[in-house]
């Protein structure tokens, strides 16, 4: 899953915008495998992997909300010291700048998913595939 899909989207940086969001998203069946929110000029910015990408963006349309969907690599590498270190450091050593990165977790599973935002998918994806297959 080297390669996947997020959505970013602009939530009212008031209580409860964001539950609001993520409700209707569950009402729908769509389970969110990791995210990120943070507030920038008056607004909440949370980005999102979704497990039902066409299902979540008809809920995001539905709800008029503004939204992007932005190509960025993911790795699931196990929960423990020194993992997300160890992808970071794999990325710089290949000259590939990470522009943020968040975790959630492998439904199922004890491992981590590791999204990062990248200036080169196809690089980032060869060595994170590289990184997940030596199981660090």
């Amino acid at each position: 899953m080297p390669k996947a899909k997020e959505f970013t989207v602009k939530i009212e940086d008031k209580p409860g915008a964001l539950g609001k969001c993520f409700l209707a998203l569950a009402e729908q069946g769509v389970n969110i495998l990791a995210f990120q929110s943070y507030v920038e000029e008056g607004e909440s910015l949370t980005r999102f992997l979704a497990d039902k990408m066409d299902t979540a963006r008809t809920v995001l349309g539905n709800l008029r909300m503004i939204f992007e969907e932005t190509d960025v690599v993911v790795v699931k590498l196990p929960h423990q010291p020194g993992t997300l270190g160890r992808a970071s450091a794999r990325l710089g050593e290949s000259q590939v700048n990470v522009d943020y990165s968040y975790c959630g977790f492998e439904p199922g599973s004890a491992q981590v998913l590791i999204v990062f935002g990248v200036d080169n998918l196809t690089k980032a994806a060869g060595v994170l595939d590289g990184l997940a297959s030596a199981g660090v």
